[in-house]
């Protein structure tokens, strides 16, 4: 399904599902979320394919089989799906709330506010525990900048990968899009890691998710920047800040929203962190900022973040009116 009004009115549907449902525990306790069956895919590949008698290039075949096998399989799972539901009376509707299912919008909010409330509740014993849910760092490493800076960081670039991203390639190609992406952004949390194992193994996951995330990830950024003020920011000093920074984080993406939330807050994210089993040396983004990074400051992105979805549903609903 290419962009069409019915394609937008299935966007703004899901957003509205996602937003006022979200993912409830006790709906997926008992079969499993959809996308912890994509994992489930992902791992059995992973001890089939990706064996250690295998020469590094046969691992990398084998990835770019795997990764290619299980984009086209969702991606057929998403047509067989979409096209048996709108058979069905108001079967827009329905496979709108089929969508929501693969939109983080509201579950990113409640897992990034749980870290500002646990600071007011636990402390930070309590808000080290809260931010491990969201982030690979070594909680016991952060001190309270640095859970503030976790915390805000896993917003924007969420906000890109949870939300921007998956309903960009909803809207484009309806269900199939949509399920194809969260397969690709899925293997690549999994296995597009820079590890003995995965270098050559998670390649195709990594290099894929790169790609689709290509738009995804700047739009997510000028939608930030255009909430600005809502945090007492500036639009032009955020985007003077993607301007520069974006380029100087690792990903090719996760820099875009990540400056653009630095640039909006006036705060310096990024930065050295440690993780599990490794430190990350990178710069600062929006490194002159001078104001000391607080457990305010993760309402203050949780502000930038809502207003920022609701910017994006509008020029959906825009864009509905008009195509």
């Amino acid at each position: 399904m290419l962009i069409s009004g019915s394609g937008f009115f299935i966007v703004i549907a899901a957003l509205a599902f996602d937003a006022l449902i979200g993912d409830p525990d006790w709906l997926w306790r008992r079969p499993g979320h959809p996308v912890a069956w994509i994992g489930a895919l992902i791992r059995v590949l992973d001890r089939e394919l990706n064996r250690e008698d295998r020469s590094q290039q046969q691992r990398k075949t084998a990835g770019i089989t795997g990764t290619a096998a299980m984009v086209v399989l969702s991606a057929a799972a998403g047509v067989l799906v979409q096209t048996t539901v709108q058979q069905l009376p108001m079967g827009n509707l329905a496979v709108a709330l089929i969508a929501s299912i693969f939109i983080a919008q509201r579950s990113l909010y409640q897992h990034v506010a749980r870290v500002r409330s646990a600071f007011a509740e636990g402390g930070l014993a309590g808000a080290r525990k809260a931010v491990a849910m969201i982030v690979g760092r070594d909680p016991e490493q952060l001190d309270e900048a640095g859970i503030c800076r976790a915390a805000i960081e896993s917003c924007a670039e969420n906000f890109s990968d949870g939300v921007v991203a998956p309903v960009f390639w909803l809207a484009l190609l309806g269900l199939p899009g949509l399920i194809a992406y969260k397969t690709i952004n899925t293997a690549d949390s999994m296995i597009g890691h820079r590890s003995e194992r995965y270098e050559s193994f998670g390649w195709a996951a990594a290099r894929l998710d790169d790609l689709v995330n290509l738009i995804p990830a700047r739009l997510s950024a000028l939608l930030l920047a255009s909430v600005a003020p809502i945090a007492g920011g500036a639009i032009s000093t955020s985007l003077r800040v993607v301007r520069r920074d974006a380029s100087r984080h690792r990903s090719p993406n996760a820099g875009w929203p990540e400056s653009a939330m630095a640039g909006a807050l006036d705060v310096a994210l990024a930065g050295p962190r440690r993780y599990a089993t490794h430190m990350v040396e990178d710069p600062f983004l929006n490194a002159e900022a001078t104001s000391r990074i607080v457990p305010d400051d993760i309402g203050r992105a949780l502000d930038l973040y809502a207003a920022a979805c609701v910017i994006e549903a509008a020029g959906y609903a825009a864009l509905a009116l008009v195509v």
